[in-house]
């Protein structure tokens, strides 16, 4: 069973849901999706939210350790994603040497401002923390106490552990940035970093037609033809 942690934020309830479809759709093993919902970590997750702040699940992504009883492996993704590979491929890539794995962007961001008129901000390892693939029991610094009181920074960028050498790479296929890389057919996940087609803004941007085509399958429900009364 893979478990699949996305974020969830009510402004992109859309996002999630076509997101989880297009994992679910393609994989070959049992993958269990939870969203991280505020409203259920109401217990657990406490922190103000920051200014600067422009999702849900800035800071709660850092608890999917927790959540997972610090056993295992778990994958977490923002839900402004598409998924267009089956998601064992991105499972068979867990090492044990890491503790977590991320792609490794080099994203200097060139606009002030993404989706919904958020501010963007800049900083080291820009977009690392959107698609990680934990190692739990190499994470349990990551307790509820130090995830409500960690800085924005210290949490991003990893301070949390002990060694940046427990960051591994993933392939870049598995979190491409819409809009920064250039198109190309060789992705297994597409990131809508800037704002998805499911904001009218974005609704033309890069891999729209993709998403559009996956909400459409989700959408569709087959109706099976009635029984004549003869039957």
């Amino acid at each position: 069973m893979i478990r699949v942690f996305i974020g969830f934020d009510p402004r992109e309830s859309a996002a999630y849901s076509v997101l989880a479809h297009s994992i679910w759709t393609r994989a070959s093993v049992p993958v269990a999706i939870a969203p991280l919902m505020l409203s259920e970590l109401k217990g657990v997750f406490h922190r103000e939210r920051h200014p600067l702040q422009s999702t849900d699940f800035a800071f709660s992504r850092f608890l999917v350790p927790y959540l997972s009883g610090y056993e295992g492996w778990s994958v977490f993704t923002d839900c402004d994603m598409l998924v267009l590979d089956d998601i064992a491929n991105l499972w068979k890539l867990r090492d044990e040497r890491f503790a977590v794995q991320v792609v490794k962007h080099e994203h200097q961001p060139r606009e002030a401002i993404k989706f919904l008129g958020q501010p963007q901000t800049a900083y080291p390892k820009k977009n690392w923390s959107s698609v990680m693939l934990f190692n739990n029991a190499r994470c349990r610094a990551l307790t509820p106490e130090y995830v409500n009181a960690a800085t924005g920074l210290e949490l991003h960028q990893f301070k949390w552990l002990s060694d940046e050498s427990l960051i591994g790479a993933l392939p870049r296929r598995w979190n491409h940035l819409v809009g920064y890389y250039q198109p190309t057919r060789d992705v297994s996940l597409v990131h809508y970093t800037l704002g998805g087609p499911y904001f009218d803004e974005y609704r033309d941007c890069e891999y729209a037609a993709e998403w559009f085509a996956e909400r459409d399958r989700m959408l569709h429900a087959e109706q099976r033809p009635q029984k004549s009364a003869a039957a």
